[in-house]
Parts: C-alpha cells; sequence; structure tokens
C-alpha cells in the first residue's frame, strides 16, 4: 500500500514538473494535480498494454521510440479528461509524457 502511495506522489509530482518545464501543459492546483496522475495511472495499466499489443508492429520498426508517442497521446487523452489540467496539443503532450517519464524512472529506482 504504501508503494502504490509513493509511486502516485512521484506521478503527481511529475505532473507538476511538466506543468513547470513544458509550454502547453497546465496544473491548476494539487486537486487537479493528483486526479491526473491517478487517472494517468489507471490508463498506464488498462489501455497502455492493449495499445501497445496494437501498434507492435511499428514499435520494433522504430525500435521502441513510438512508445513515447502513446505515452503522448495518453497524457493528452487525460488532459482532456481532467478540468483544471491542460494539454495544448499533441506536441507538449510529447514532451510532456517525457518529462514524466523520466522523472518516474529516475525516482522509481530509488523505491
Amino acid at each position: 500500500m504504501i508503494n502504490l502511495l509513493l509511486r502516485l506522489i512521484i506521478l503527481t509530482a511529475g505532473v507538476f514538473l511538466a506543468s513547470f518545464l513544458v509550454p502547453g501543459v497546465n496544473v491548476e492546483g494539487y486537486g487537479p494535480a493528483i486526479k491526473a496522475a491517478v487517472l494517468l495511472g489507471i490508463m498506464n495499466l488498462i489501455i497502455k498494454p492493449v495499445l501497445l499489443v496494437l501498434t507492435l508492429p511499428i514499435n520494433i520498426l522504430t525500435l521502441g521510440l513510438f512508445t513515447l508517442v502513446l505515452n503522448g497521446l495518453i497524457l493528452w487523452a487525460v488532459g482532456s479528461l481532467i478540468s483544471g489540467f491542460l494539454v495544448a496539443g499533441f506536441l507538449p503532450a510529447l514532451l510532456g509524457a517525457v518529462v514524466i517519464s523520466l522523472l518516474s524512472i529516475v525516482l522509481n529506482r530509488f523505491l
């Protein structure tokens, strides 16, 4: 349970960091950031594996780089579903997904 809470905190910090570093990603407070982190975690758990299987050939051709595009699309979808969390387009979503992924990788190494 504590591990899940730590991962949620890391994902929320990633959302805040993306809103700070990437123009076009905006968060209007703690509530929308936590909601976005929860929905992002759920979508990464349920929808992302299905999308990875469906796009496996293109993912193999791009040597796994298409996964970044999928992460950006998922972040863009979360931005359209959560009020108070705005992602202005695909490029900010892609850059925001890279920021969130890098922070998650670095901080999850310490768990």
